[in-house]
């Protein structure tokens, strides 16, 4: 399962010679992107969906599971690809979903991450909360830039897939917490957390050391 899920992934494609994949005839979904259309309603931006596959050989590094799919600047084609990729909750575990700007790589070393950090939730009753509805809206958010207003802090969202819990992030390009508490109250929102759900802020340096309560550069809103 998790093999066919990766190959439809990988092989999608919006230019040149469409194909279509086993996984994809079988699942009569077929992988393909067309550029038929006339009129397109353009983003503000580029975004690029990269996907981690599961590892399956100890020997396999970050580079060799995190691929680059593919990248789209219109309404049309985000749909088109939203449409043709599995869905969230079909990912298999140890698996992601990443949505960036174009030209930033979802690693904590890429230049336009290494001085921020990321908001984050984990939704452990994985069975009680509908994960396509919530990453839908964390993707819409993104790419219709309704997280922010000015500040053009937003990097890209995350969705990691566990065997216990599913975990949305997302990464902006510093951690000034005036500028970022407002975006964290309104991904908040997007995710559907009440009052009493924490969504906490952590940098990508802050490593694993952790004080008594908590990191000094985290917080939550």
């Amino acid at each position: 399962m998790s093999v066919e899920v990766t190959k439809k992934v990988e092989e999608l494609t919006i230019d040149g010679k469409p194909e279509v994949s086993e996984a994809a005839e079988a699942t009569s979904a077929p992988v393909i992107l067309t550029k038929e259309l006339t009129h397109y309603h353009p983003l503000n931006g580029k975004w690029t969906l990269w996907y981690t596959k599961p590892s399956v050989d100890k020997s396999e590094s970050w580079a060799d599971l995190l691929k680059s799919v593919v990248t789209f600047s219109t309404v049309e084609e985000f749909w088109g690809i939203y449409n043709a990729i599995p869905n969230a909750s079909d990912l298999p575990l140890k698996s992601d979903y990443h949505l960036f700007r174009e030209g930033i790589k979802p690693e904590w070393e890429d230049v336009q991450n290494s001085k921020g950090g990321k908001w984050s939730y984990q939704f452990k009753e994985k069975k009680k909360i509908d994960i396509n509805e919530l990453w839908l809206r964390a993707l819409l958010s993104a790419i219709g830039e309704t997280l922010e207003e000015e500040e053009n802090e937003l990097n890209g969202i995350v969705l990691n897939v566990r065997r216990v819990f599913y975990r949305v992030g997302l990464w902006t390009k510093s951690c000034e917490r005036e500028k970022l508490e407002p975006i964290g109250r309104q991904f908040k929102k997007v995710l559907k957390l009440t009052d009493g759900d924490k969504l906490e802020f952590s940098p990508h340096d802050s490593g694993d050391v952790r004080a008594p309560g908590g990191s000094k550069d985290t917080f939550i809103v």
